[in-house]
């Protein structure tokens, strides 16, 4: 036992995916059959190469890069970013009203310690992203789960009934981790009007926003000219530019959040990474038509499952988009027992429902998320392969 230990911190669970990680060691795979990993949404190659070349400039002749800089980030990346969600979603954006962090999970972070503090509430639909339950624990503030049914989509009229005194935020991520749906237009802005009307504010975590599969903009919450004194919104590069060792996320909110917002990072990292702010402002600028493949790609990754999966018929797919398919399964086994069966018995490492549900939530023991973006057509008809020659 570790003494003394802060009680909120031992509060939460252990970080989901190095446990998954866990259950590898000791496993061989056999050279004709390599593990298939589907267990993490984050890119595994590295940055194409005009990337690695900007950095690797950067890093020889802007001294900069290499000192500390502006707490809430690279004042040319913040209007960059500030400039194209404003064309992007129809609204107005300023520079200053976007702040860069170390990661879209830090984003998240700060933002939550402005809004919550122990004893709050904050409304999080299930399943919900891991990491965003275990910052709310190890804060003393309640997670209040907001089932979404076998749609995966949260219901606003639902969400009115969870609130109470204590609740600050509602939490939606879209599209979703771990569910892959696409939140419609329409829900993003019931949420927006009801966060509102009640005095709440609305985080909308988009970080997987540049591989949505419909055409046009996901919404238009940034259109109404006061949407600061509601809306935060949440966007990584990591996933957009492969920059994921270099962490960079992004936080839109009202200039007087930012504020606020700074007091947190100073303590944390005084300021985000330079090379990797330098890296994102140079792809936002450069590859645009790079990342319009990348979304393609990931596309066709998202239809192979779509198109595979009836070979599984007493599987049941929930949702599918941007990285990720949310499923059922059909065995007499828990999804957190069956994630580890498969890893020796089928060669797949995948993450079960019971990381993404409260404790005890029947429906977590059912479900699994398989993260498709690191495998290719391939790959996912090897995935299909093994699932078929499961069992138990």
């Amino acid at each position: 036992m570790i003494r003394p230990l802060n009680p909120r911190m031992a509060a939460t669970f252990p970080p989901p995916v190095m446990e998954a990680r866990r259950w590898l060691d000791g496993v061989v795979f056999p050279a004709d059959r390599p593990l298939i990993n589907v267990s993490q949404a984050a890119p595994v190659q590295a940055p194409p190469l005009p990337l690695r070349q900007a950095i690797a400039e950067a890093a020889l002749h802007d001294d900069a890069a290499h000192l500390y800089g502006p707490v809430l980030g690279l004042p040319e990346l913040r209007a960059e970013l500030a400039g194209q969600w404003s064309a992007a979603y129809g609204g107005e954006i300023a520079a200053d009203q976007v702040a860069i962090t170390q990661g879209c999970n830090q984003a998240f972070c700060a933002i939550m310690a402005t809004l919550a503090g122990e004893g709050d509430a904050v409304i999080l639909p299930t399943p919900w992203y891991f990491n965003h339950k275990m910052w709310l624990d190890m804060a003393g503030v309640a997670a209040v789960p907001l089932p979404t049914g076998e749609s995966l989509i949260p219901d606003p009229e639902a969400a009115a009934a969870l609130i109470g005194p204590a609740t600050r935020a509602i939490v939606l991520v879209s599209p979703n981790n771990p569910g892959g749906v696409e939140y419609p237009a329409e829900v993003l802005r019931a949420f927006y009007d009801l966060c509102r009307a009640r005095g709440l504010a609305l985080i909308v975590d988009e970080t997987y926003r540049d591989f949505d599969s419909r055409s046009g903009r996901p919404h238009d919450l940034f259109a109404d000219p006061d949407w600061d004194d509601t809306l935060i919104h949440l966007y990584s590069f990591s996933k957009a530019y492969r920059l994921t060792g270099h962490r960079v996320g992004a936080a839109v909110a009202s200039v007087a959040r930012l504020a606020e917002v700074e007091k947190f990072l100073d303590t944390v990292a005084i300021c985000p990474n330079q090379l990797g702010q330098r890296a994102a402002l140079w792809g936002m600028q450069n590859l645009g038509q790079w990342l319009a493949g990348e979304r393609a790609e990931i596309l066709d990754r998202r239809a192979a499952i779509v198109e595979g999966f009836p070979r599984l018929p007493d599987w049941r797919l929930l949702g599918c988009g941007a990285y990720f398919a949310y499923v059922e399964h059909p065995f007499a086994l828990a999804s957190d027992e069956l994630a580890r069966r498969l890893v020796p018995d089928a060669g797949v490492l995948m993450l079960p429902g019971t990381m993404f549900q409260p404790e005890g939530a029947a429906a977590g023991a059912r479900q699994l998320r398989i993260a498709f973006a690191n495998i290719d057509r391939a790959g996912i008809g090897e995935l299909f392969d093994r699932l078929c020659g499961f069992t138990i």
